[in-house]
């Protein structure tokens, strides 16, 4: 769907920008790849190491975001948690997002190139061409595992940040990855249940639509026992020390309390979805910092 755009101040096209990038969930990545950094590294990396590696992480998420926007142009208007996004708005040309997100990319692989290192700029890399091309173009209107495959998009971020600490991808940052991989199923379905009707209009075949809600709910619980075990392994690569494996065990208890709870609930209440959602997305703050505090010098 192509809206022509209407005249806008600069401060709020720069705002448009940044909201491609959708910059809240940017942030969360960032964390987890400076995380990984610092565990890498058994401490804080030099600013000079630490500072490209996040700054072309960023756009490289950024960039896959702002053309995922550009690919949904079509769905985004539909729905109402995404129809006030720049270009449904009407406030910018879907070719300028296009070539916005492009560009960040190029950019992140040079900044990681010459910066940082190689593995790193084409481990950024692979996780743009996931989600631009895999989960956004391949995966997303085609099947109910759209998320769960789709999900390792997100977890490219520590492998990202281990590279960049080491020059090479230890078994602890393919844990890293693989968290992230079990915590983005449970996470988004608890969103998509109570987005439910966003996405039926859209027609995307979210687990809840497609499979229904109580499916949605079981599967939500798998995953979040596996992801629990996720987590304990990585106390067993001895990067970390007891403090994590505790405070893995309590959170991803918790986790799977918050699914159980979510599994009894009846529909269409989404009370405990949102709770869920917003549990997970303080999981996996809390399970990354735990990592850096109890980080093995």
């Amino acid at each position: 769907m192509n809206v022509s755009p209407r005249p806008v101040s600069p401060w709020t096209r720069v705002g448009d920008y940044v909201s491609l990038t959708k910059p809240r969930i940017v942030l969360l990545l960032l964390v987890t790849g400076a995380c990984a950094m610092m565990v890498a590294k058994g401490g804080m990396p030099d600013p000079r190491l630490l500072l490209p590696t996040l700054l072309g992480l960023g756009l490289s998420c950024g960039g896959a975001n702002a053309v995922n926007m550009w690919y949904d142009r079509d769905i985004d208007p539909i729905m109402t948690r995404t129809c006030r996004r720049p270009i449904p708005a009407g406030r910018m040309r879907p070719e300028a997002a296009l070539v916005f997100g492009i560009a960040a990319q190029f950019a992140s692989l040079v900044i990681l190139g010459v910066f940082v290192n190689p593995l790193a700029a084409l481990l950024s890399l692979a996780g743009f061409v996931y989600y631009v091309f895999i989960y956004t173009m391949w995966l997303k209107r085609r099947t109910p595992q759209n998320i769960v495959i789709g999900g390792g998009a997100g977890a490219f971020p520590p492998l990202v940040g281990w590279a960049a600490a080491t020059g090479s991808v230890g078994v602890a940052a393919v844990l890293m990855f693989l968290i992230i991989f079990m915590w983005t199923p449970p996470h988004f379905w608890s969103l998509a249940l109570y987005k439910d009707e966003d996405y039926r209009r859209a027609g995307i075949p979210m687990m809840p639509v497609a499979r229904g809600w109580q499916t949605t709910k079981w599967q939500s619980l798998v995953y979040s026992v596996l992801l629990l075990a996720a987590s304990v392994l990585l106390y067993w690569t001895h990067v970390v020390g007891m403090l994590y494996l505790f405070a893995a065990m309590v959170l991803g208890v918790v986790f799977i309390g918050y699914s159980l709870v979510l599994l009894r609930e009846p529909a269409p209440e989404v009370k405990w979805a949102k709770r869920t959602f917003r549990f997970s997305l303080l999981y996996l703050l809390a399970i990354f910092a735990f990592m850096v505090l109890n980080v093995r010098h």
